[in-house]
């Protein structure tokens, strides 16, 4: 592998690491073969095999998560004593959705019924593994000055998500920093969007079973009326939510699912509702079960129902701490100059990154996948979802760079 493609720096200073044609076309190979073949959270054995075998054939020693699936291959750490420089770690999350491709005229939509990558995740697995192909070429010229680890996660769609088996198979032992991107259809290739602080939100799952008496439609007097009663949760669960935090934290909870009764006439004894919890920011997450079951008790007690919840904790925001946020930055306009960063919003998607940041300071960036000029926006968690294949390149040396940037810090 040739890497005599440089990238000059202000003061004359040369930042290596560029990537190579060859790598570039091979990559985007490799994205299009996982593109075909998506993969479930935790199923990802077919991704993982794939993963494995290209960095062994780089010479590295790669290791599968004791799930079965995952890999972790560190880059550079020769020091059996634990005592050199901490490691840079770059995460990337493997898994598909289980969704239909749409994308009937593409030459690479998955071969798999009802599973399609449309969140990126393929983009993401494919940037990681190019910047350390070309981590390890430089670290064999002797030019890579601190140890990098890459983290091939699964079951980021699983809540509470494939980054906590990971952490506690010891992907974060040594680490210094961690390093992610997420592909963003909003944003043009060639670019990436960055802010520091939180960039995702936090999200929780919600399944609520309330159950009472039921009865004739034409007494409800004599029933708990249990359709009012979850129409009121509904309702009311929000708002009692909405007023118990402060405004900004942006606390909301969110119903996807409403089921009660089968007849006309008939007040059943039984109503489901299922939703989502959301949240902006950090501490008033950590409160969030306690002020929401509280609320749908109060609510469910007013209207006589016994009420049955589960509240299941999924992955807190994602904030980037200042100095990974600027890391990224760096690179970036040391690769493609400052009109290539852009600032971002925060998301309420939720994103399983957050829980390496929990241990280790770390930011994500948005890899701009939009191709220049188009003005349809495939969304994520769409089946036409698809990308500019040109942000491989863009993602690699933006890895690569902040590799080296890191050092210097």
């Amino acid at each position: 592998m040739s890497l005599e493609t440089e990238v000059d720096l202000p003061g004359g200073a040369v930042l290596p690491g560029a990537l190579p044609e060859a790598l570039r076309a091979e990559l985007v190979a490799f994205r299009r073969d996982l593109h075909m073949h998506p993969e479930l959270g935790n199923q990802e054995f077919r991704t993982t095999a794939a993963i494995k075998e290209r960095l062994e054939r780089a010479g590295l020693e790669p290791r599968v998560l004791s799930s079965g699936t995952g890999v972790i291959c560190d880059i550079g750490t020769d020091d059996e004593a634990g005592t050199g420089p901490a490691v840079l770690a770059l995460r990337a999350d493997i898994d598909g959705l289980p969704i239909p491709d749409m994308k009937t005229e593409c030459p690479y939509r998955s071969t798999v019924p009802d599973r399609a990558h449309a969140c990126g995740h393929d983009v993401h697995t494919t940037v990681v593994l190019g910047a350390g192909l070309v981590l390890a070429e430089l670290h064999r010229q002797g030019l890579l000055p601190r140890p990098v680890r890459l983290i091939f996660q699964p079951a980021e769609e699983v809540l509470p998500g494939g980054a906590v088996d990971a952490v506690a198979d010891g992907a974060l032992d040594g680490v210094g920093r961690i390093l992610a991107v997420h592909c963003d259809p909003r944003v043009d290739a060639g670019r990436i969007g960055l802010r520091e602080g939180p960039i995702t939100s936090a999200c929780d799952r919600l399944e609520i079973a309330l159950d009472g008496p039921g009865g004739h439609t034409a007494r409800p007097h004599l029933t708990t009326d249990l359709v009012t009663a979850a129409a009121r949760v509904v309702t009311d669960v929000p708002a009692l939510v909405g007023r118990r935090v402060d405004s900004r934290s942006g606390l909301a909870v969110t119903w996807g699912r409403v089921e009660s009764g089968h007849a006309p006439n008939v007040i059943p004894q039984h109503a489901e509702l299922s939703g989502t919890v959301r949240c902006l920011d950090l501490n008033t997450w950590r409160q969030a079960p306690d002020i929401v079951v509280a609320a749908i008790d109060e609510v469910a007690n007013l209207h006589g129902a016994k009420s049955e919840i589960t509240y299941v904790r999924g992955v807190p925001p994602v904030v980037n701490e200042a100095g990974a946020a600027a890391l990224l930055r760096d690179a970036m306009v040391a690769r493609r100059g400052v009109e290539s960063v852009e600032g971002t919003e925060q998301s309420l998607g939720g994103e399983d990154f957050s829980w390496y940041l929990e241990h280790v300071p770390g930011a994500m960036a948005r890899l701009g996948v939009r191709p220049p000029g188009e003005r349809t926006v495939r969304d994520l968690h769409q089946g036409d979802f698809d990308v500019d294949e040109h942000a491989v390149t863009v993602g690699v040396e933006l890895f690569t760079a902040a590799a080296f940037l890191d050092a210097l810090r």
